[in-house]
């Protein structure tokens, strides 16, 4: 192990601060990333749905008397 101590580990030779916030940073903008396109895909999967169930109310078929 290249660190004698934990300590040492996460102070990074007086750099840790920058080191663990680039991290942190990287990791809150995955979150986010992953949070909008999980909202994006809900909205879509909505939005589709609502022009699916606007489709079959146009097109309903006309009782004629036809089973098919």
């Amino acid at each position: 192990m290249a660190f004698a101590s934990l300590h040492d580990f996460l102070a990074m030779g007086g750099h840790g601060r920058y080191v663990w916030l680039s991290y942190g940073l990287v990791f809150f903008g995955l979150l986010l990333l992953i949070a909008q396109t999980r909202r994006g895909q809900q909205r879509w999967l909505r939005d589709q749905r609502r022009q699916l169930a606007r489709h079959h109310a146009r097109t309903k078929p006309t009782s004629s008397g036809d089973p098919s």
